[in-house]
């Protein structure tokens, strides 16, 4: 039976969503609780690959077990397993409820749902969908989750730039070099700045995206919001 796991985390103090060697990450910590949680060895796959520092108000993954074992929730009664399809459907409110509380206080389980067997966490989904935050006021609560800029940029120039991502589909310019996908192609639906008192709000959707990609285009597009690149020098660049 396969399951989703809906869930969010604030990616401070982990190096991105995937596992790999000599560091943590978001995957890690979850798949190891759910392990515990469930008796036995499991593993989860990811909607995408958050680089190190990025969060999450929303990521799905997904995992799978065969004939599962009650889960382990002391002070929990598991509800009668009515549902062929789902062994402990009834209580996987309680399964999240027992999986969060023993996450660290950055990553939280909002729900888990049993899905059909050909739902995938990282090829079902639609699209990808990235918020970054800019800020031209120091803020000691924003400090972590705002990007503090020291000039107010053209956000009309920017936006006008962001428009021109619709004209592309090869994005390899703005990827990390020697990556493991198969196509650097990606379909931008979305892109745009919005301004809200002293934080700007860039907001970009896209049916899939390479490896520090948004990270670039933000980058590159506050360099025209400071005029240190004209738009044909930003299309150039793509």
């Amino acid at each position: 039976m396969r399951y989703f796991i809906y869930l969010q985390y604030d990616g401070t103090h982990y190096h991105g969503w995937q596992n790999q060697p000599d560091a943590v990450s978001v995957q890690e910590v979850i798949e190891k609780k759910l392990s515990m949680l469930m008796r036995r060895e499991l593993f989860i796959v990811g909607a995408g690959r958050t680089d190190a520092g990025v969060h999450a108000r929303l990521m799905v993954a997904h995992f799978e077990i065969e004939d599962p074992p009650q889960p382990s929730l002391k002070g929990r009664e598991l509800a009668p397993q009515t549902d062929q399809k789902s062994p402990y459907k009834e209580d996987l409110e309680g399964l999240a409820f027992k999986l969060n509380g023993v996450l660290p206080p950055d990553i939280s389980i909002i729900k888990i749902v049993p899905v059909r067997a050909d739902a995938h966490a990282r090829f079902s989904p639609t699209s990808r969908l990235y918020r970054y935050y800019v800020t031209t006021r120091k803020s000691p609560f924003d400090r972590d989750y705002v990007y503090r800029i020291f000039w107010e940029p053209d956000i009309a120039l920017m936006n006008e730039a962001a428009q021109k991502l619709f004209n592309y589909i090869d994005f390899t310019s703005f990827s990390k070099l020697h990556t493991d996908v198969k196509t650097n192609n990606c379909r931008i639906m979305e892109a745009h700045w919005d301004q809200h008192g002293d934080q700007y709000v860039f907001t970009i959707k896209a049916d899939r995206f390479l490896r520090n990609m948004v990270r670039a285009i933000v980058g590159t597009l506050l360099l025209v919001g400071r005029h240190k690149l004209t738009i044909e020098q930003f299309c150039r660049i793509i």
